[in-house]
């Protein structure tokens, strides 16, 4: 995607939104709170998951200072794409990415972080290919907790598959992304991202996409350059 001035309506559109900036405000603060205890200073990379809201939004967003935005869905995200134009922003594909759909999201995200399998990942090389866009930043999606309803290279596997992925020449292998099980005391989180961590520093990768809107403080403490937020940025999804 190139680059694009906005329209002179974005100001007007913002007023819809007033409460993103100070959003984002917060969620910065909560890195650099976590950071500074624990004695960090790795890049976290703020990705503003835009799922369920309107274009408008990630118009917002942008003037509030976002950067990257996220998406779940590939058609969501091409039709917001196609609405805004060329907007100053790196896309990035967030959820399962079916090997059917590989075409369809070619040329559009600058990264995408739920390559699951070799198949994916070759299908995504070649649409990209095809269109003269080599060099794609792509991340492995990990299921850290085993969940048979969740896609996701298995850990134990995850090694092999990222030597394969590494051997595709359009794409480039960045890291890992993992999306833990739920929990309320939070223990098992900081197993399952202490885990992606590790797995991370033995593959000899440098980026961790992990942490949302309820848990960026845990997975900024354990290693997390990348955090996924939705809620705590726009706010509750339009039912």
């Amino acid at each position: 995607m190139g680059w694009w001035a906005y329209p002179a309506p974005l100001p007007f559109m913002v007023m819809s939104f007033p409460g993103i900036t100070a959003n984002l405000e917060r969620v910065r603060e909560r890195v650099a709170d976590v950071q500074k205890a624990a004695g960090l200073s790795q890049r976290v990379q703020i990705i503003a998951v835009t799922k369920g809201h309107p274009g408008a939004a990630v118009l917002a967003a942008i003037e509030a200072g976002v950067t990257d935005v996220g998406e779940n869905r590939v058609q969501e995200a091409l039709r917001k794409q196609d609405e805004l134009g060329h907007l100053p922003v790196a896309w990035h594909l967030i959820g399962h990415l079916q090997t059917n759909k590989a075409k369809a999201a070619a040329g559009r995200f600058a990264a995408v972080h739920s390559v699951d399998s070799l198949r994916v990942a070759e299908a995504l090389e070649a649409a990209n290919l095809k269109l003269g866009t080599a060099g794609l930043d792509v991340l492995l999606q990990v299921n850290i907790g085993h969940e048979p309803q969740k896609a996701g290279v298995m850990p134990d596997e995850v090694g092999g598959l990222a030597e394969l992925v590494s051997t595709l020449p359009g794409l480039r292998l960045g890291g890992l992304m993992a999306i833990p099980p739920a929990t309320n005391t939070g223990g098992v989180a900081r197993a399952d991202f202490e885990r992606m961590h590790r797995l991370v520093a033995e593959l000899g990768l440098a980026e961790l996409s992990m942490g949302m809107s309820a848990d960026l403080e845990l997975a900024v403490e354990l290693g997390a350059t990348m955090v996924r937020i939705g809620t705590a940025i726009f706010g509750p999804r339009p039912d």
